[in-house]
């Protein structure tokens, strides 16, 4: 039996914490989850995908503040949720200004997305402002200087942002 095998005994005590935990807490959390998100589907979602994550833990039966722990998850699904339709809107936008002759297929398009919402989290540790001095400098080519005029930062500032970016890009391809 491997180390991370659970017994007959342990799985049944495992099964059943879940359910208590899903029968005591799901309607609590998805009439909370519509509130919030003002979409019965979405909320759906984002419950179930909730409930998964809980169900990934290694000990669910350590969960002492089960509504908390449900709520932290629940927000940080909607966020990312937003973070990612907030990303597919600035792709659209832009690719709206583009000229008539450039239609990048559906399959170039998903691609595209799936690139920005990966930066999109490899970036997650910077600031707005990290974030925007990285792009600037990435995409726009700016110097340190005009970042930094644009941002009201110094260009020293900028310099750090851009190495801390540099190395959550770096971390993310040697953890691949």
């Amino acid at each position: 039996m491997t180390p991370n095998a659970l017994t007959a005994q342990q799985l049944t005590s495992r099964n059943r914490v879940l359910r208590q935990l899903f029968g005591d807490h799901h309607g609590w959390l998805l009439s909370r989850l519509r509130a919030r998100l003002g979409c019965r589907h979405d909320a759906d979602d984002m419950a179930a995908e909730t409930f998964a994550q809980v169900v990934a833990l290694p000990d669910p039966s350590c969960i002492n503040e089960p509504r908390a722990l449900l709520t932290t998850i629940a927000k940080r699904l909607v966020f990312a949720t937003w973070r990612r339709r907030d990303l597919e809107r600035a792709y659209l936008e832009s690719l709206a200004q583009q000229p008539l002759a450039y239609e990048p297929s559906a399959e170039e398009q998903a691609q595209a997305l799936e690139a920005l919402s990966a930066l999109d989290q490899i970036l997650d540790g910077l600031s707005p402002i990290g974030r925007s001095a990285f792009l600037y400098s990435q995409l726009d080519q700016l110097t340190y200087a005009e970042i930094g005029q644009r941002l009201g930062i110094s260009a020293p500032r900028v310099h750090q942002y851009i190495v801390k970016a540099l190395s959550l890009c770096y971390l993310a391809m040697e953890t691949r």
